[in-house]
């Protein structure tokens, strides 16, 4: 009687558990920021909030996560090898193989049906999104260091997604000048995470920017990177993509904050801390300029 009802005690947490490690494996915080890029591709489709974007932001959530949940299957022996991700649900053995591809399964077959309804360009971009991730990126990691820029497409198809289910085409201007902007920043973003971590993809094996480069090197290669994104999100109204008063100051503003942060990556290294320190900002900074272009469209001061 008393181990039933400590069984049944323990039964909620053992749920939770399992919540977490699905979400764990769905990279969560990632996606959903995919799913913003695409909400802004939306918006500024339409310029107005409308419960017919609820559809493809479940799309993309779900094809998302479902390209997270294939990519740590894919990965899950590399994973094990690596400080950073050798704790997550697969290489612990939290979740198993099968328990993973039922998820992928799942959320997959969800962001397609989702994307459907929105329609077939929207479920392009969408599909696109995971082929390239998955059946691309993922296998050129283990090939070259310089995987992260061809890799940097995904980026780029979300608010592609969120723009053509709004019934706009992918080739106005405006969304290209977004889309275009969010493939840069990818770069900058990822090489950040290897100036800390990058001892962790040499002890997996996986080709590494530091067999390259010098710590000195790739943090004013990664520097020029920051500026060339801080460009891309400057050069936004030159394109379509909001003209106000209001935009132009935002989107300078935030791009000075970017660029002085980023000045400390062309100091000598001092530990893995200012990098973390520029790797936050640089995401900031993305927020910022989607923001702004949501806000130009609220408050259209010319």
């Amino acid at each position: 009687m008393i181990l039933e009802q400590t069984l049944r005690a323990r039964e909620p947490a053992r749920i939770l558990d399992r919540a977490r490690d699905y979400l764990e494996l769905a990279k969560v915080r990632i996606t959903i920021l995919s799913t913003v890029t695409c909400a802004v591709g939306y918006w500024l489709a339409v310029e107005r909030v409308s419960w017919e974007m609820l559809p493809v932001l479940a799309g993309i959530f779900l094809l998302a996560s479902a390209a997270s949940v294939l990519n740590q299957i894919q990965e899950r022996g590399l994973d094990a090898r690596m400080e950073r991700t050798s704790r997550r649900p697969l290489p612990e053995g939290r979740v198993s193989p099968g328990e993973a591809w039922t998820l992928f399964a799942a959320t997959a077959a969800g962001g397609g049906a989702f994307l459907y309804i929105c329609g077939l360009p929207a479920l392009g971009f969408g599909l696109a999104a995971l082929v390239w991730y998955n059946g691309v990126y993922t296998p050129l990691k283990r090939v070259t260091p310089f995987a992260v820029v061809p890799g940097a497409v995904i980026g780029a198809l979300p608010p592609l997604a969120g723009w053509v289910a709004a019934g706009r085409g992918p080739l106005e201007g405006p969304i290209l000048a977004l889309a275009f902007f969010m493939f840069v920043w990818q770069i900058p973003h990822f090489w950040l995470i290897l100036l800390y971590v990058g001892k962790d993809y040499e002890k997996a094996g996986l080709p590494s920017m530091h067999g390259i480069f010098s710590a000195e090197q790739l943090s004013r290669i990664t520097f020029v990177w920051i500026l060339a994104t801080a460009i891309a999100g400057l050069a936004m109204p030159v394109f379509g993509m909001g003209r106000g008063i209001l935009l132009q100051a935002l989107l300078l503003l935030s791009a000075g904050w970017m660029a002085w942060g980023a000045l400390k990556l062309l100091r000598p290294p001092a530990g893995p801390k200012p990098f973390r320190g520029v790797f936050l900002r640089i995401n900031l900074y993305a927020l910022a300029v989607l923001a702004a272009l949501t806000l130009d469209k609220l408050v259209p001061i010319r």
